[in-house]
C-alpha cells in the first residue's frame, strides 16, 4: 500500500500542471483511472499497481526510467519501459510500432495497456481533444481497437469493458 501512495505522489508530481487533450482535465486523473480499472477487476498486486500510475511519466514528462527504477524497483520500470512510446518517433509512427509490438508486451504491460486504451477511447468519445474534427475521434477509436485486437485473450473482464465503450460510438463498429 505505501507503494503505491508514493507512486500516486510521485505520478501527482510529475504530471503536475498537465491536461488531458480536452484542455479541462487535470492529467493525472487518466494515470488514476487505468490503475483503478485492475483494481476493480480484483488485481491487487502492487507493482503493477504502481506501473499503471506512473505508465505515461517516462513519455510525457522529464522522467527517467531509471529514476523509475530507483524510486520503484526494477521490475516497476520495466513494466513502464514496455508501455512507454519512443518520443524521437513522430505520433505516426509511435502508433504503428505501438500496434506492432502489442502481442510482445509482457502480460502485465497488456493489462496496462488495456486499461490505457480503455479510458483514452472512453475519453475520445465522451471528453475529446479540443480541436479534433469527428473523423480524427473515429480514427483514433479504430486504432485503438487495432491495439485491443492485437491482445485479446490477455484479460476477458477488461476486454468487455472495453467493448461495451464500443456500444457508445453512434456509428456501428463495422462501420468504423
Amino acid at each position: 500500500m505505501k507503494k503505491i501512495s508514493q507512486a500516486l505522489v510521485f505520478a501527482s508530481n510529475a504530471h503536475r500542471g498537465q491536461l488531458r487533450k480536452d484542455g479541462k482535465t487535470p492529467y493525472i486523473n487518466h494515470p488514476i483511472q487505468v490503475m483503478n480499472l485492475l483494481v476493480e477487476e480484483g488485481i491487487d498486486d502492487a507493482e503493477l499497481l504502481c506501473a499503471a500510475l506512473l505508465h505515461d511519466v517516462v513519455e510525457d514528462t522529464d522522467t527517467s526510467t531509471e529514476l523509475i527504477e530507483k524510486k520503484f524497483g526494477k521490475r516497476v520500470a520495466e513494466l513502464v519501459a514496455e508501455v512507454t512510446d519512443d518520443k524521437f518517433l513522430s505520433q505516426v509512427e509511435r502508433k504503428q510500432k505501438q500496434l506492432a509490438t502489442a502481442s510482445q508486451l509482457s502480460y502485465e504491460a497488456r493489462l496496462i495497456r488495456l486499461c490505457d486504451k480503455i479510458c483514452n477511447v472512453h475519453d475520445m468519445l465522451h471528453a475529446p481533444p479540443r480541436y479534433w474534427e469527428t473523423e480524427m475521434r473515429m480514427n483514433y477509436v479504430r486504432w485503438g481497437m487495432a491495439v485491443v485486437d492485437e491482445i485479446r485473450g490477455t484479460h476477458a473482464g477488461l476486454e468487455r469493458r472495453f467493448d461495451l465503450i464500443l456500444r457508445d460510438v453512434q456509428m456501428p463498429v463495422s462501420d468504423l
